[in-house]
């Protein structure tokens, strides 16, 4: 399944390279029909949090008004080996280890795009970011894991042991040993559990980071940007083949979630929105988001997910996101209201709900996927074709080409000049019958006149009289002759000139070389 999932990230990157991102197009979109997830929500909704918790990495842009002015294509992939890295489309051959450095390119990549305003574009900037599985060759013994505290022991040593643990074999670097015993339940080994805790099956994925959703237009902006950002974000979740990532902060009103209320035009049943509520630990004392967790406030058809994103110190202080997990971890494990709901709750569920998620409608849109590929290779076979073989890209190919073209149209031009094709009976027409008849209407008795002939011999002779016959007088009379019918010969070649443009047009139209070269 994750070289399924891999194909389809390939063919994403096709898609983004040939300029195909669900836009109107002559040919069939293939971006369209690939499954997405698309990340959805108002303005400071805590989107970008989010979608950092899922990657694992603190990368994306971040300030007040709109941050976010183009999407964002992310796909995650697996390396065996190297060091961490990403790259985007736009740059194939530079490698960013340093996310800060990627932050940085894409808002100097949005500025490129919209210039240095608050303009939002819809061409997408393309992100892959690659993170290797790297071998640790020391080897720890760590305390076991245990579920009850013995005599002499703080109660608290069980939480203690854990949080030890999990400091150690949630590094990317180590390899975790899990032991568990053969007489025990696999399904209740404590070593089972944390490991799949701390190192859950990752695929690959695709995520959709769209601009913020917005009720106002701030400086810079024109009054249309409001309208603009809602049709974009349209644009890519109304696609019955995107999942919609749907994030609402839990501070704010379900009712006035700008989220909730474009997911719940586009898909009003909710088949393939999940609902993220942000910022629980920031509501006011007293309040709780256990209602919308529970899917009484907003029922969906997948249950709502609450995370505990870093707050604004965290960022500050750059503290990572493995620290983060960990906290937002305790948060709903010790927090009365939410504890009963603890399994399901964090941006690690989310992660492994999400991947698990999009395999399922990769599987089911295999067949689709196959049938529009076969329509549209054979769409872009036909289309190559009709425009003829590659050109060729060293000296003698190329002048081999021009040759075999000129050879070509010398036979296409002299199969209409023979009246195999259309044309050569106007040629012949302008020789056969507009010719003569202009050169009938010519004064030629006048010319040629006794008079005439005697007058041009004599003025040849000169003042000495000719022995023979006269050449000099012949060759003025010939001259004179020649002149007289010029005007009609030029017109007839002028005729033919024509012509043979005509017949040179017709086939160049139908591009008939290039074809059958």
């Amino acid at each position: 399944m994750e070289n399924l999932i891999a194909l389809v990230n390939k063919l994403q990157r096709a898609c983004t390279a040939l300029g195909d991102h669900g836009e109107e197009s002559a040919l069939p979109t293939l971006w369209d029909s690939l499954p997405s997830i698309a990340v959805v929500g108002g303005q400071s909704s805590g989107k970008s949090s989010v979608l950092e918790s899922i990657v694992g990495k603190d990368f994306l842009p971040r300030g007040s008004g709109i941050v976010t002015r183009r999407p964002l294509v992310l796909q995650l992939h697996r390396i065996d080996e190297g060091r961490e890295y990403a790259e985007f489309l736009h740059l194939p051959r530079k490698r960013f280890t340093d996310f800060a450095a990627v932050r940085k390119e894409i808002a100097d990549e949005t500025d490129r795009e919209t210039g240095r305003t608050k303009q939002i574009s819809s061409v997408p900037i393309h992100l892959s970011i690659y993170s290797p599985n790297v071998v640790n060759l020391t080897l720890i013994d760590l305390p076991g894991l245990t579920k009850v505290a013995v005599d002499g022991q703080p109660e608290s040593v069980v939480h203690d042991i854990e949080n030890m643990v999990r400091t150690y074999i949630e590094k990317p670097n180590c390899i975790i040993l899990a032991i568990s015993p053969a007489n025990q339940d696999l399904a209740t080994s404590d070593a089972i559990k944390i490991s799949r805790e701390v190192d859950p099956k990752v695929v690959n994925l695709t995520l959709i980071d769209l601009p913020g959703l917005t009720k106002v237009a701030v400086d810079g902006q024109p009054e249309s940007v409001v309208h603009d950002i809602e049709n974009m974000v349209r644009t890519y979740i109304e696609k019955p083949n995107c999942i919609i990532l749907a994030i609402s902060p839990a501070n704010q009103d379900l009712a006035t979630s700008d989220a909730i209320k474009i997911s719940r035009e586009v898909d009003p049943k909710g088949e393939r929105t999940f609902g993220v509520i942000t910022k629980i630990d920031l509501m006011d004392k007293g309040t709780d988001a256990v209602d919308i967790l529970e899917g009484r406030a907003y029922k969906l058809q997948f249950p709502w997910i609450g995370v505990v994103n870093r707050s604004q110190a965290d960022i500050n202080k750059n503290t990572d996101m493995i620290a983060a997990r960990r906290r937002e971890r305790d948060y709903f494990a010790n927090t009365p209201e939410y504890k009963h709901l603890a399994p399901r709750m964090g941006s690690e569920h989310l992660g492994k709900i999400l991947s698990k998620h999009l395999e399922q409608v990769i599987k089911s849109r295999i067949p689709g996927l196959q049938s529009l590929i076969n329509k549209t290779i054979i769409e872009i076979e036909t289309e190559l074709s009709r425009l003829g073989k590659p050109v060729a890209t060293d000296a003698g190919g190329k002048l081999y080409m021009i040759m075999e073209i000129c050879r070509i149209f010398d036979g296409i031009f002299k199969e209409h000049l023979d009246g195999i094709r259309s044309g050569g009976e106007k040629i012949y027409n302008v020789f056969d019958n507009q010719l003569p008849a202009a050169i009938k209407r010519l004064q030629f008795d006048k010319h040629l006149s006794m008079d005439n002939v005697r007058k041009l011999i004599t003025e040849a002779d000169g003042y000495q009289p000719h022995l023979i016959a006269p050449e000099q007088g012949y060759r003025r009379l010939i001259e004179s002759t020649l002149a007289t019918i010029k005007g009609p010969g030029e017109a007839a070649v002028d005729a033919v000139s024509t012509q043979l443009l005509v017949i040179t047009q017709i086939f160049d139209a139908l591009g008939e070389c290039t074809m059958l070269y």
